[in-house]
């Protein structure tokens, strides 16, 4: 399936990208769009309200997001007869992090073009200036607000060898950080901040020593070292006793050995007991 993005005859769904912090971050393009299209659907009103007075966009607006999910048959009935519309979020990029993915999948199986004005992205700008290896990386967003389920995502993060970028709320960050010092272990890790704000900070070192700040304010990006092997493994049975002596049961400490090889938990299973069976003989 090919779809043109600029046919001007035709409906098309913009995706643009929104200040993340700095007004003075919306770009030329960003602005016209959004003065040109039918409609704008905006996560939330009161905050896009004042993007809009800053940069003088009369264009009609409603807002849409993960509790609204339900127009999203109206939005597309709105494509279909032909409006030029524009999806944005408080900031950055639209869908990273924030509802319309369905909205975005219905247009394309629709055959309505689909088009980004790309802009400021959270995740990105904390990278490069992190001091970590901006590449390979894996963006995460938000970790899950509960405790466990939070835990079950580090651990499925644990062994990746890329920079890990995630987001997070103020009011979570110190709970991370020790599920992050349990599971990740004492790695470096960048802070960033109220970025492209007035207050913008980066905050760099192993989570051992944030851990001892005070207090942290403001939206935060998470940048975490990836996994590094601190030796290379000649026996898989050697890892697998090396993780019970650290008071792993034996089944977690094959299914953890297993991930780190990335080879088959059933069979490690099966040898590490005609292993352990051999070794009694």
């Amino acid at each position: 399936m090919r779809i043109r993005s600029y046919d001007t005859d035709k409906a098309i769904l913009y995706l643009v990208a929104t200040p993340i912090g700095n007004l003075k971050d919306m770009s030329f393009r960003a602005i016209e769009t959004l003065k040109s299209v039918d409609k704008i659907y905006a996560e939330d009103t009161r905050n896009s309200k004042i993007l809009f007075d800053h940069y003088d966009i009369k264009t009609i607006y409603e807002s849409y997001h993960e509790f609204s999910q339900e127009k999203t048959s109206k939005i597309i009935e709105e494509l279909k007869n032909g409006m030029k519309i524009a999806i944005i979020s408080d900031a950055g990029l639209p869908i990273i992090s924030d509802p319309g993915f369905k909205l975005v999948k219905d247009a394309i199986d629709n055959n309505i073009a689909v088009s980004t004005i790309p802009g400021a992205s959270a995740g990105i700008s904390a990278l490069i200036s992190s001091g970590l290896v901006a590449m390979p990386y894996t963006f995460y967003g938000f970790l899950d607000s509960k405790e466990s389920k939070r835990k079950e995502e580090l651990n499925d993060l644990k062994y990746i060898k890329h920079t890990l970028i995630f987001y997070e709320a103020p009011h979570r960050i110190f709970d991370t950080l020790n599920n992050m010092l349990e599971i990740l272990g004492d790695r470096y890790i960048c802070i960033a901040r109220e970025l492209t704000k007035t207050f913008e900070e980066y905050i760099r070192g192993n989570i051992s020593e944030l851990l001892k700040l005070e207090s942290l304010k403001g939206e935060m990006v998470l940048i975490v070292s990836g996994y590094e092997e601190k030796s290379i493994i000649t026996n898989k049975f050697v890892q697998i006793d090396e993780f019970i002596s650290l008071g792993y049961k034996p089944n977690d400490a094959i299914k953890e050995t297993a991930k780190m090889l990335n080879v088959d938990k059933k069979e490690l299973y099966k040898e590490y007991i005609d292993y352990k069976n051999n070794k009694l003989r």
